[in-house]
């Protein structure tokens, strides 16, 4: 497959790209039957990693209506006063939840998603899904430090909720897990609101997801500060702390001038932090979008929205494809895609969404989306 005419957000100007078995290759060898799409000039960069969801919880709406000095205190909160959504939710069964989690992130332009929790079976998923060692949290996982020196685990980074809060519950246990460490693990934090840079020296990398912390917390991570002690990485949470649309989570980023552009675009591409991952490479996942006039490339990649996607490439294969690229891909296999609507914009999208979400309603009635089945 080779896209023609597209600007690489790290390249100089339009270029062509040829792809080939999940590998970027020279175009000197391309061969003659090579499908090729003509972009003008639209922006490419490798799909997204979500570095933090949890994909079966992704029904939820955003519960809470307060600001809460830690996770433990809103857990106990939703629990007490959102039952009956909780239970609303939970009636949908866990693969049509994980599913919708799954497409929510693909929609994005998400080709790599890491899960927290329990581990998940998901066959032929259209994006790569990571799952490795989790840890919940120190007050939530009772068995948390046998998890943590499993000494089966011992070479696959842990991955837990650590410091989410703003008093001293979320610091003191940043500690005590550090302490609690006796493998000496790799560790991977989630949120670290309450971190300092100490503390972070000794994490492999923090994901920041700004979104979630705000809405629970009305403050977020010392992200500026917390960058010269270890990684950062880039995650969204599930929708029970904010909303669907990653594009609008990285734009809050953005907002809050604690990473520069090309940090805050590199987070989201990390590079073997978690135990499979390598980077946002590795799955021949590319993302080509519609490029904002007058605008140079990170601008224009800032102001993405899900709306904006043409085409969604992963595992070499097409997984997600803009109605105005139908009269190039004649040769395609439409019974592989559904249509969707979202913001006025038709998407054919690899796999069943209507009908996903009419079974989702069949058991949650007051389920919303963010597309509507054309």
């Amino acid at each position: 497959m080779i896209l023609n005419n597209v600007t690489p957000i790290t390249g100089n100007g339009q270029t062509n790209i040829y792809l080939k078995n999940g590998k970027q290759l020279p175009l000197g060898g391309v061969a003659a039957s090579a499908l090729q799409l003509d972009f003008g000039g639209a922006l490419a960069f490798p799909g997204l990693v979500n570095s933090h969801d949890h994909l079966d919880f992704n029904l939820f709406p955003q519960l809470g209506d307060k600001t809460y000095n830690n996770y433990t205190e809103w857990g106990n909160y939703i629990h007490t006063n959102y039952k009956q959504e909780i239970e609303a939710v939970l009636k949908v069964p866990s693969a049509l939840r994980v599913s919708w989690g799954i497409f929510k992130n693909l929609l994005c332009g998400v080709t790599t998603v890491v899960n927290h929790g329990e581990h998940l079976v998901v066959k032929n998923a259209p994006i790569t899904i990571e799952q490795g060692h989790s840890i919940h949290s120190l007050q939530f996982e009772k068995w948390w430090k046998l998890k943590l020196n499993n000494p089966l685990k011992r070479k696959m980074p842990a991955t837990i909720h650590i410091g989410e809060g703003d008093d001293n519950l979320a610091n003191n246990e940043i500690d005590q897990l550090n302490h609690w460490n006796l493998l000496h693990k790799k560790l991977i934090g989630v949120h670290g609101i309450a971190m300092t840079g100490e503390q972070a020296k000794k994490f492999e990398a923090l994901v920041w997801c700004p979104e979630s912390n705000y809405f629970l917390f009305n403050k977020t991570a010392r992200i500026d500060h917390l960058k010269n002690h270890t990684t950062i990485l880039f995650g969204t949470d599930s929708t029970l702390t904010g909303n669907w649309n990653i594009w609008d989570h990285i734009r809050l980023a953005r907002k809050t001038k604690m990473l520069t552009d090309a940090e805050l675009y590199n987070s989201m591409y990390p590079r073997r932090a978690f135990c499979n991952l390598t980077d946002g490479h590795h799955d021949g996942a590319i993302v080509v979008t519609k490029k904002q006039p007058a605008t140079n490339v990170f601008e224009s990649f800032y102001a993405t929205n899900p709306s904006d996607i043409l085409l969604v490439i992963h595992h070499s294969q097409i997984r997600l494809f803009d109605a105005s690229l139908l009269d190039q891909l004649k040769g395609i296999d439409l019974r592989n895609f559904s249509q969707v609507t979202i913001n006025g914009c038709c998407k054919y999208i690899e796999g069943d969404l209507p009908g996903l979400m009419q079974q989702i309603k069949s058991y949650y009635p007051e389920a919303v989306f963010p597309v509507s089945a054309n």
